[in-house]
């Protein structure tokens, strides 16, 4: 959240932000104002359209990220400025140059030579005394005596210069990192290093990849300007396993040449033939190695930033899954030795009932099986079974569908993924919320609430595990981190939360909560009983007005004493659709829901100063469809039940499947076969894909063909082409 700042330093951080995301000085002054002020985003994109003039959550997005990164450079700069006054080398022109600074970067670049390091040969040839030889070497002027005389004036035995030979290393030392410490031959080397260096990466001496799983990368080499994300994350995970080694491939003779330039030897210079040398040794020994270090570490932060971008999407998309329903479920987390563990629960996801069953190998006792689950049927009116797509999924699968079209049971059968349902079974939260259930029945619960609210359950799991990301573990986890966060306190609020069925993750998503506030919401109605208003949250310990104020309207209220507490009208604007109803001649409740009357209010007749007319717009529309989910139909995905395993599978059959990670380079099907297909880009469509997201989205149903099936390597292809 931005801090507040004197109004000529935002004035001039509102400037530099308009001119990096092109938008206009006044609705960046707004958006920044009203964070300050503690407001969330989802809330001013949702209920201040009038002040940021109509921007979204990706741009607000944008605007925070641009303030925290004036932030950074701002306290950096500070330090900076600090160290160099204590260190005496404070200019007027420094300072100067350090305030223009508007990179991260540049100001690193600034600090460099002046930044306290670890002991170098420049420090140690300085600290005998060498820093006037360099000088003299630096400034390229005619000696007027001869070269060794010049460097026997240095020697000092008793100092630890014995000769003009260590004089002459010392006094090159200092020059080549002199050199190597410029700003401008810095960026230089990395923009040559940009434009025509080479990532490689390599087996490492001595290594051997017995899984194959970077054979791709045991000797590959590749443009660093083509390079793309997921094929340098390959490169760095197999790096940090410790079995490639990965680096920056440049062609040294013309750059030397190009550097000898730079620096502007001059020929008449009595060393200069000795200084050709130096620049050697700065090439090689510190300007390469630095710029390897800078170059990667550029490409990696982009190769992290794709990555994490694409897993964004993928969440949100998974997080947007159409809900099933409230509809009692049961829940099987299928097995083979240990049995299938089976989970009821009502239609709010209250668990009702367990039993384990042994239908598949190596029992396969379907007699028990069938008996034990027709009985929860029956007793608990179940109308849909959630499957997790795990071990013995289809095998399971198949007895259930068996024994549905034998008992003429026209249930929802669907499978569903299971994905992180094991981490959520042995989390904190978990044994909190069922202490006395085994780990292995809290996981067929979760499979039975996926299936029912895939939103309010996925919450529960941290979204690294749930099976949607590309690399998730080899990315900087503090941007992951940040970025999971936002996208699952979007979804959450996009959607709404029902007040009184949410759990205290779910809350704690909701805009003004958090998690501590969250627990205080769900004790209060643990004592209380359910909320009947919205104002009723003002009783609930430490819960003020400002976080009610962020917090209401995603908040929802079923059969509740104020019939809008079930949309996403603010409880501010209440007075005003009291007037509008006022103006029909019916009562608010009337009018909740009554598209035929809320189609004669004249939007322009409610616009005031307090309100306008994007306002009254988001009013009307909640009102027609009060409360209304913005996720799609359900749909389940129907498998081939002829097609159980790896082994089934054959070329040219269509099958149908649900994606279920979309990545750079295609997307992942599954098929029900325990192994997820590969749509490759070049498959996806018979147009051009730029962007796999374009044209498929995680949960989406899609039929394929199957193009090669690698049972070995357990590698399916698929195309959508046909």
């Amino acid at each position: 959240m931005p801090n507040v700042v004197d109004a000529a330093e935002l004035d001039g951080v509102v400037a530099g932000i308009a001119v990096e995301l092109g938008l206009p000085p006044a609705q960046i002054r707004a958006a920044v104002e009203l964070m300050a002020a503690g407001n969330t985003i989802p809330f001013i994109a949702r209920y201040r359209k009038e002040a940021t003039q109509g921007l979204d959550e990706i741009a607000l997005r944008a605007i925070e990220d641009a303030w925290e990164k004036f932030q950074a450079l701002a306290a950096r700069r500070a330090t900076v400025l600090k160290s160099l006054q204590e260190q005496g080398v404070l200019t007027e022109d420094l300072r100067a140059k350090i305030v223009a600074c508007r990179e991260l970067a540049a100001l690193e670049a600034l600090y460099l030579p002046f930044k306290p390091k670890r002991r170098t040969r420049a420090m140690a040839a300085r600290e005998l005394g060498l820093q006037p030889l360099a000088d003299l070497l630096l400034r390229q002027e005619r000696l007027g005596r001869s070269k060794q005389a010049t460097l026997q004036a240095f020697v000092d035995p008793e100092r630890g210069v014995p000769d003009a030979a260590a004089a002459w290393q010392g006094a090159a030392d200092i020059v080549a990192e002199h050199w190597a410490d410029q700003p401008t031959i810095r960026e230089w080397a990395v923009d040559q290093a940009q434009r025509f260096g080479r990532v490689y990466s390599k087996l490492k001496r001595g290594q051997t990849d017995a899984d194959s799983k970077f054979e791709l990368y045991h000797d590959h080499h590749e443009p660093v300007r083509k390079v793309p994300s997921h094929r340098l994350l390959a490169m760095w995970r197999g790096q940090t396993e410790g079995l490639l080694r990965v680096g920056l491939e440049l062609e040294d003779d013309p750059l030397l040449g190009h550097l000898q330039r730079q620096l502007q030897l001059v020929p008449s210079f009595e060393f200069h033939r000795e200084l050709i040398g130096v620049v050697e040794d700065c090439w090689r020994r510190l300007l390469l190695p630095a710029t390897e270090s800078t170059v990667l570490q550029a490409l990696k932060e982009r190769a992290d930033a794709e990555a994490i971008a694409v897993f964004g999407k993928n969440l949100r998309e998974l997080l947007l899954t159409p809900p099933a329903g409230q509809r009692v479920t049961l829940g099987i987390d299928p097995g083979f030795r240990t049995g299938c563990k089976v989970a009821v629960v009502d239609a709010t996801g209250k668990f009702l009932e367990n039993a384990t069953i042994y239908p598949t190998p190596p029992q396969k006792d379907t007699a028990t099986a069938e008996r034990v689950l027709l009985g929860l049927i029956r007793k608990h009116s179940v109308q849909m079974i959630a499957i997790g797509n795990g071990t013995a999924s289809r095998e399971t699968d198949a007895f259930v569908s068996e024994l549905l079209r034998r008992h003429s049971l026209s249930l929802t059968k669907v499978m569903v993924s299971e994905a992180g349902a094991s981490v959520y079974s042995a989390s904190e939260l978990a044994a909190r919320e069922f202490p006395q259930l085994d780990l292995t029945i809290r996981g067929a619960i979760s499979i039975a609430r996926r299936l029912q609210d895939p939103l309010a359950e996925l919450v529960k799991t941290d979204p690294k595990s749930i099976g949607v990301g590309q690399y998730q573990h080899d990315v900087n986890q503090t941007q992951l981190r940040k970025c999971l966060d936002r996208v699952v306190e979007s979804c959450v609020n996009q959607v709404g939360v029902d007040l009184n069925s949410a759990s205290a993750p779910l809350l704690s998503y909701v805009a003004g909560i958090g998690p501590k506030l969250a627990e205080s919401i769900v004790e209060y109605r643990d004592v209380n009983g359910q909320f009947t208003s919205r104002r009723q949250l003002l009783s609930v310990a430490k819960l003020g007005k400002k976080a009610f104020e962020q917090a209401a309207g995603f908040l929802r209220i079923r059969q509740g004493t104020q019939p809008l507490d079930n949309s996403a009208v603010h409880p501010e604007r209440y007075p005003l659709v009291e007037q509008m109803a006022r103006a029909q001649g019916v009562a608010v409740a009337e009018l909740v829901g009554n598209a035929a009357v809320v189609g004669k209010i004249s939007p322009q007749s409610f616009v005031s100063p307090e309100a306008g007319l994007p306002t009254i717009t988001d009013i009307l529309a909640e009102l027609i469809k009060p409360g209304r989910d913005p996720r799609q139909e359900f749909q389940a995905v129907q498998f081939d039940e002829t097609i159980q395993s790896l082994e089934d599978l054959r070329e040219g059959l269509i099958l149908e499947g649900v994606i279920t990670n979309v990545t750079h380079f295609g997307a992942f099907v599954d098929i029900g076969v325990h192994q997820d297909a590969l749509i490759h880009i070049s498959q996806l469509s018979h147009e051009f894909v730029r962007d796999p997201h374009e044209v498929v989205r995680v949960g989406q149903l899609v039929q394929v063909k199957v193009m090669e099936v690698d049972v070995e390597r357990r590698r399916i292809s698929v195309t959508r082409k046909f």
